[in-house]
């Protein structure tokens, strides 16, 4: 059996966010990211990076959180009732990148590793996370390479992972009180150990290292497009959507809130700078507005 080695795990995902945030401030061209580094007596460290108000980047954050605690949080015992009673240690990074120009999609991707331990007792350990994008106009090409790329990281670990991924995040990014997606996917997984220690951890990486190479293509693609005052309205419109998932339904969100031991401005570091809340709106008939919920607001195979 692999041994859980959580040191690696911890230095692999200091230089990713590290790597991350030098690939956006390139393409950025204007903005360097703040780091703040934090320390919480109730057992929590981390290093949030956040960029906000720049030429591309609205607002972005990439953050790595190294949190501990003495018991689970309701909403991990909910659904493991076997952790009732465990410590457990959680780390990972996790970044939100809002873009300035409504023609740039917004992109979401986390990492983490959570491990659980009882006396007497193996510990119960498995990695998470994935990378989702949201676009608020639909493009074709970018939509190909995205899920291309996902599907490319995951390919020499077995074909049938990809599939299994992109379903799991078109699942799980769904708003269910709306009966709608968040946006166009991506991979998600979650309770992953099935191939040990060793091996999981070199997917999770191939997975982590693909994000740049997904997302950076479409931004420098967009970010020049022309829009109009409409197009940001658009936005901030459907920015409240994001809103909407990461309060209501997003794991990582919750947990940060229930755990008691993660920084507030970190967990929500998700959220967009600027929003709109508009009673019952609907899009124009034929309008690229609503082709976005026509032709790319619904599970579709981009890969192939």
């Amino acid at each position: 059996m692999d041994k859980v080695n959580t040191e690696s795990v911890k230095q692999f995902l200091l230089e990713l966010q590290n790597s991350i945030c030098t690939g956006l401030e390139e393409i950025d061209g204007q903005g360097k990211f703040q780091t703040d580094q934090w320390d919480r007596d109730s057992g929590g460290t981390g290093i949030s990076r956040v960029l906000s108000d720049s030429h591309v980047i609205e607002k972005g954050g990439v953050n790595f959180s190294h949190v501990f605690g003495k018991s689970m949080p309701a909403s991990a015992t909910a659904t493991r009732p076997e952790l009732a009673g465990c410590s457990f240690q959680a780390m990972g990074v996790s970044l939100v990148i809002h873009p300035r120009n409504p023609f740039v999609p917004t992109s979401h991707a986390n990492f983490r590793l959570f491990v659980a331990e009882k006396e007497n007792q193996e510990p119960i350990w498995w990695f998470g996370g994935g990378y989702d994008l949201t676009p608020y106009y639909g493009f074709d090409e970018d939509c190909e390479h995205w899920h291309k790329t996902a599907k490319k990281a995951c390919q020499p670990f077995g074909d049938h992972y990809y599939d299994r991924f992109k379903n799991e995040c078109d699942d799980y990014f769904h708003i269910k009180h709306r009966n709608e997606p968040r946006g166009i996917g991506g991979l998600f997984f979650d309770d992953f150990n099935e191939l040990g220690f060793d091996k999981s951890f070199t997917f999770v990486q191939s997975m982590a290292k693909s994000f740049l190479d997904a997302y950076l293509p479409i931004v420098k693609r967009r970010a020049a497009e022309p829009f109009e005052p409409r197009h940001k309205d658009f936005q901030e419109y459907r920015r409240g959507r994001y809103v909407e998932f990461n309060l209501v339904y997003d794991r990582g969100t919750l947990f940060g809130l229930q755990s008691g031991v993660g920084r507030i401005e970190s967990i929500l570091m998700s959220l967009p700078p600027k929003v709109q809340f508009t009673y019952d709106w609907k899009p124009e008939p034929g309008s690229e507005e609503e082709r976005l919920y026509t032709d790319y607001l619904r599970p579709r195979d981009w890969a192939d």
